[in-house]
């Protein structure tokens, strides 16, 4: 599911509010101020506390661009699900809503990302983290890819984990393609792919293409499924659900961090000589640059 639609269907109510019948009116503002009663109740009993029918709730979801009532209600019931899984003691975010003009907007943000945080470590098994990276340390080549949006996770995770693991290639590089970094791949290498709804084109090629060569395909997404005819080893499922109109890419970052650190413990020594040599290189850069220039 597109984790800015709750987003963009409020913003939509709002623009649309004075131009609406005023039985749509009752809704719209029934689901604006009410968003977390609308994502858990019943058609029956939304249209009993908002004073309009049934058949007013399927107007609105046809109004705008849905085809029946469950596709509006989706997205808040998705939100609402996701925000509950915070637990843990949130007295000091009373006084970040408290903050005049925007406190609300900043604590409203603050609970989601911590929520959706705790939502995606708690779907990382530890049986399909170990799984990953063996299969990262048993592949020859691990390319990993991300375009747009998702292009800086798979930098990051490529910036790290090729510390830990050398053969951890960020494809593309310069201005090819990622189909053209893939040209020799076989299936003695790896794709990583990241990406989230909507799903770029070009990585859902390079996905379809890595398959065709016999590639092990990995997926950090926001969907066990993204594409029908893809066929991945394993599936990372994070949550992106958001108070904007982009995902919110916190839960990705937290379980990439979290693969990080077991390819580095599980690359041992090595990766640890090869961590402190990027720390060495980088204080001889500096030591340089330091130093008196003759003239």
């Amino acid at each position: 599911m597109d984790p800015t639609q709750k987003t963009k269907l409020i913003s939509k109510l709002k623009a649309d509010f004075e131009t609406l019948a005023p039985r749509l009116k009752l809704v719209a503002k029934y689901i604006v101020d009410n968003p977390s009663d609308f994502g858990l109740d019943p058609i029956r009993e939304t249209a009993r506390k908002s004073g309009v029918s049934t058949y007013t709730l399927v107007r609105m979801a046809k109004h705008l661009g849905l085809d029946r009532f469950e596709d509006l209600r989706a997205p808040f019931r998705s939100a609402l699900v996701s925000g509950s899984e915070l637990t843990a003691n949130m007295d000091w975010l009373e006084a970040v809503a408290g903050y005049q003009d925007t406190g609300p907007a900043q604590a409203e943000a603050t609970l989601n990302t911590l929520s959706i945080v705790q939502r995606s470590l708690h779907q990382l098994d530890p049986a399909k983290a170990k799984r990953v990276v063996d299969m990262m340390f048993a592949a020859r080549n691990v390319y990993l890819t991300g375009v747009r949006a998702s292009y800086g996770l798979a930098y990051y995770f490529h910036y790290v984990g090729r510390m830990a693991l050398p053969t951890l290639q960020l494809i593309p590089r310069h201005m090819n393609s990622a189909i053209d970094e893939l040209n020799y791949a076989d299936d003695q290498d790896i794709l990583i792919a990241i990406t989230f709804n909507p799903y770029s084109k070009e990585t859902i090629q390079a996905c379809q293409f890595a398959q065709s060569r016999g590639l092990k395909l990995i997926l950090i997404a926001d969907s066990d499924v993204i594409a029908p005819d893809l066929r991945p080893s394993e599936v990372i499922v994070v949550s992106t659900i958001t108070t904007h109109f982009f995902a919110c890419f916190s839960g990705a970052m937290a379980t990439i961090e979290n693969i990080l650190a077991l390819l580095v413990e599980r690359g041992g020594t090595a990766a640890e000589r090869r961590i402190e040599s990027y720390e060495d290189l980088r204080s001889d850069i500096d030591a340089y640059w330091r130093k008196p220039k003759k003239h």
